[in-house]
């Protein structure tokens, strides 16, 4: 992978950009469907050959290739592909580097779409799926068979913030001719860097913290050249591209990354080492905190504990809904990543089309609570939350 010259901060402000003969300062946007040819020739060549120019909006276009160019930057990845969604990434991924019988290593842990999409979708088109504890080594190792091809994770997960030991799995996956998958979204490239750990894919939902202020939808692979061409010709031939502005909102929101994971986490700290001394919760799950099973390898692979935390309240789903409906400020959405704070209850949102038995299989109890920790002042988040003090 390359590395590059200059710092992250530099990078998220200066990188992957693109100037018309207008010389204007803050990047422009295409939008537009289509690419003028000067003749028949130059189009012929074009299309032959996408990287050598614009075509088309759905495989190419200056605003998505600053954003594509600006987050593999970021990330230290040779390319980035640029999706539609979080979703369609993971989609793009299995099924550009997947054929039928196939079989792939997944953790438990990850977000419950993902988990309807591994199984009731690429199932049916003969990938053999193997789901593992994410935390659980062993597991992972007696897991992998000669014909597997992909190992995925979220670390920290969702909404459990557990932990993998990203370049323990790398090796394990470079030692069996298959490639190790992260899904980045809950850090980013501000808090860890998958690929310096030794992973060979990564995975965003730009959605979340890339953009940062909840405008558009988006997403991201990124890796190695040879695998990315493959994923780029998922994308021309499928459709699943992402919008030149949505890719311009992105592009514009990797400039104040690193400053927002750094508020978010601050105030994600406070909040969790504060609802840890509050007699109605019963467990908060953060890896910033020194109760969190995994705490010293989140120091070690990651620069701050992110902004997401979740934490058991004492009862159940009755009183989990008591506090989600006693806020104020807090905006119950199941979306993350952006600067207000959110409230959900994964059971009945993100994880509701999981089977009874597949939420216990990932710890998605009934009494669990998921904030994404927002900017705003943290006595204020605290504050709303007062139906715990009382």
């Amino acid at each position: 992978m390359k590395k590059n010259k200059t710092k992250f901060s530099t990078d998220a402000v200066r990188s992957g950009v693109i100037r018309t003969q207008e010389q204007e300062h803050s990047e422009a946007m295409f939008l537009t469907s289509s690419f003028v040819f000067k003749n028949a020739k130059e189009a012929a060549n074009r299309f032959a050959n996408p990287d050598s120019g614009n075509v088309y909006s759905r495989f190419t276009n200056p605003s998505i290739k600053m954003f594509e160019d600006r987050l593999a930057a970021l990330e230290g990845a040779e390319r980035c592909v640029a999706t539609a969604s979080g979703m369609s990434a993971i989609l793009a991924c299995f099924m550009s580097l997947c054929s039928q019988g196939d079989h792939v290593v997944v953790s438990k842990s990850i977000f419950g779409t993902s988990i309807q999409l591994f199984n009731n979708i690429l199932s049916r088109w003969g990938l053999d799926i193997t789901y593992v504890d994410l935390t659980d080594f062993a597991q992972w190792k007696k897991a992998v068979k000669k014909t597997t091809k992909l190992m995925f994770v979220e670390t920290p997960s969702n909404p459990l913030t557990e932990l993998c030991d990203i370049k323990k799995l790398a090796n394990l996956a470079d030692a069996n001719g298959c490639k190790l998958i992260v899904d980045n979204c809950f850090c980013t490239p501000a808090l860890q860097t998958p690929i310096e750990l030794g992973a060979h894919i990564i995975i965003h939902s730009a959605t979340k913290y890339l953009d940062g202020q909840g405008r558009c939808l988006g997403g991201a692979v990124l890796g190695r050249e040879k695998d990315m061409k493959e994923v780029f010709s998922f994308l021309r031939s499928a459709g699943p591209t992402l919008s030149p502005f949505n890719a311009w909102v992105f592009y514009k929101g990797l400039e104040t990354l690193k400053i927002r994971m750094e508020a978010h986490s601050k105030n994600a700290l406070e909040l969790a080492l504060w609802l840890e001394k509050q007699k109605k919760v019963e467990r908060v799950y953060y890896p910033g905190l020194k109760s969190h099973p995994q705490y010293l390898l989140a120091r070690k692979q990651q620069l701050l504990g992110g902004g997401v935390l979740s934490f058991a309240i004492k009862g159940s789903k009755k009183e989990a809904w008591k506090l989600i409906d006693s806020t104020k400020m807090l905006s119950i959405t199941a979306n993350l990543g952006d600067v207000k704070s959110t409230i959900t209850h994964p059971a009945t949102t993100t994880h509701a089309r999981l089977s009874q038995a597949e939420r216990d299989a990932a710890n998605i109890q009934d009494n669990l609570i998921r904030i994404a920790v927002g900017i705003e002042d943290i006595e204020d988040i605290k504050s709303d939350l007062i139906f715990l003090t009382k």
